[in-house]
């Protein structure tokens, strides 16, 4: 239903931080504004189990999928959340124009913290952005999300088959792509697109597990999920790999 994955900040209020995040060494450096430091021991709207969280999304894609989408808070609850945040799910994903998390997975302002580059890795402020993420706002799931026909992933595989030189910064983001991509291309598929987007995608989800101390501690506590996904962008699909 519509309105079951979302948070009604209006009714409980803007809590504090989860217990979690508020035990982190740096969390409090990190100070959120107004209410977000209540000392409320209630739990926030987004103290939820990583598989709950990836339900969520899964629900929300599907009703992206059949045109059935009901997210269009765009002003109502803007007053509540300019206290606090608490996003559900973190994504990792590429800065491809025709990629909009918030829109294919039906999610609403708040609910989704976005790190967008091309090739969606996993490079040190990405990684930044990402701890906070979990250790300040709470987040039980981490997504990194490639899509179909991705212009950099192609560009990678260019280089490593064919020598292509590429102008300006563009080697140094070959140069982070290359590790899945050229792992996926010396099992030589039918399709080197797309197996290598699949291959970069797991690359940087385990990239991602093992970053400590941050993500790697959350997760093997269990309180963070990482999983890898590939949104389809002809049909609007997103699987998970």
């Amino acid at each position: 239903m519509c309105e079951d994955h979302r948070f009604d900040v209006s009714r409980r209020g803007l809590l504090g931080l989860g217990a979690a995040a508020a035990s982190t060494a740096f969390a409090g450096a990190f100070a959120l504004p107004g209410n977000a430091r209540a000392t409320e021991t209630k739990a926030a709207p987004n103290d939820i189990s990583p598989d709950a969280a990836l339900q969520r999304l899964t629900e929300g894609n599907a009703r992206y999928v059949a045109d059935a989408g009901c997210n269009s808070d765009f002003s109502a609850g803007r007053a509540a959340r300019a206290g606090a945040q608490y996003p559900f799910a973190g994504i990792l994903s590429c800065a491809d124009s025709r990629v909009a998390p918030e829109l294919l997975f039906d999610q609403g302002p708040g609910e989704l913290f976005i790190m967008r580059v091309a090739g969606n890795f996993v490079d040190v402020s990405g990684l930044a952005s990402i701890e906070y993420g979990v250790a300040v706002l709470g987040i039980p799931l981490l997504v990194v999300m490639g899509h179909t026909n991705c212009g950099a992933v192609s560009a990678t595989i260019n280089v490593v088959e064919n020598g292509t030189e590429l102008p300006g910064h563009l080697p140094e983001l070959v140069k982070a792509l290359k590790p899945g991509v050229e792992a996926a291309l010396s099992e030589k598929p039918a399709d080197p697109l797309a197996a290598a987007t699949r291959a970069n995608v797991l690359h940087n989800v385990e990239k991602l597990k093992a970053a400590g101390p941050i993500v790697s501690e959350a997760v093997a506590a269990g309180k963070v999920r990482v999983v890898g996904a590939v949104y389809d962008i002809a049909t609007g699909k997103v699987e998970l790999v």
